[in-house]
């Protein structure tokens, strides 16, 4: 093949690419239409339902809703009554169990992201004996399961005085959401530019300083997705707390669950309190859902 065989197809190379492109747009733009955004909107509707229709029912008197299903709402819009809220909001069993679940989940939520974050610094970033040793032990815990852990770690906490009380279960959450808190920050730390932070030291930044003022802002994403993680595990937690808190520090999971067990026919207090268990996490959600995506892209591109 001569020379100005190959410069011609050369030539005609990127004008196939061009016109396989062009088609791939058309079709990307057609999809990218109308269409995929009613899909999405549908499908979004469809994974909102269950909450939905949680919402409707938690509106509804306990008759109403033996009768028939939340969504004969749309016909009988009069259903709708707000005394289900008024009565949960007399029912001390669970205001008392929203208040333990929240002393329960920021400390739990806050403690692991702080200690997290500078173990993960640490261990992407300062050199200390075993410190990739110490690393495999931190991966290594990844894989213990909750379940395994509950006997002796209350036969350790009985001993010390603190089973059944709220720092019991706080605890409990720290010490089996660390190993995946140090596993994420310092994948996501040890992605930063070395550069940075040479360039932050000739400048005469210590660690400390290093890592509130040059770490810690550049690793806000991964920050973020940990503390959501770990807000929605606690949050959503019954088992640990069914066995580590008592009737004064169980969280609202605990609550409803033991409402159920007494009094299985009041569903007009069972609706609203799952509704608000239910609500608290996704408004958490939605709220941070930019740092969210912005987190678990940045893992995903590094």
């Amino acid at each position: 093949m001569s020379t100005s065989d190959l410069v011609v197809k050369a030539r005609e190379a990127p004008a196939a690419v061009k016109a396989k492109g062009s088609v791939a747009a058309r079709l990307a733009a057609r999809t990218g239409g109308g269409a995929l955004r009613v899909f999405l909107v549908l499908a979004g509707l469809f994974w909102l339902m269950p909450t939905i229709g949680l919402l409707l029912s938690s509106l509804r008197g306990s008759s109403d809703i033996g009768e028939s299903g939340w969504w004969r709402v749309f016909s009988a819009p009069a259903q709708l009554t707000g005394e289900n809220y008024s009565r949960l909001l007399e029912n001390e069993a669970i205001t008392d169990s929203l208040l333990s679940t929240v002393m329960i989940t920021v400390p739990a939520t806050v403690l692991v992201v702080v200690i997290g974050a500078l173990a993960g610094y640490a261990f992407a970033w300062m050199e200390f004996p075993g410190r990739d040793w110490w690393f495999m032990v931190v991966v290594g815990l990844l894989v213990v399961p909750v379940q395994v852990a509950l006997v002796p770690v209350s036969k350790l906490f009985g001993a010390i005085g603190i089973f059944e009380t709220t720092i019991g279960v706080i605890l409990f959450h720290v010490a089996f959401g660390l190993p995946f808190a140090i596993f994420l920050l310092r994948n996501f730390f040890a992605e930063i530019p070395r550069e940075l932070l040479e360039a932050a030291r000739l400048d005469g930044a210590g660690e400390i300083r290093l890592f509130t003022q040059v770490v810690m802002p550049l690793g806000g994403p991964a920050i973020a997705s940990l503390g959501i993680f770990q807000f929605l595990w606690v949050w959503n937690d019954m088992l640990v707390a069914l066995i580590f808190a008592d009737s004064e520090s169980a969280p609202i999971t605990v609550a409803l669950q033991r409402q159920v067990r007494q009094f299985g026919n009041n569903i007009d207090v069972l609706a609203p309190g799952a509704f608000v268990s239910m609500i608290i996490p996704l408004a958490v959600f939605f709220a941070f859902q930019r740092q969210f995506v912005t987190g678990v892209m940045a893992g995903a591109v590094k």
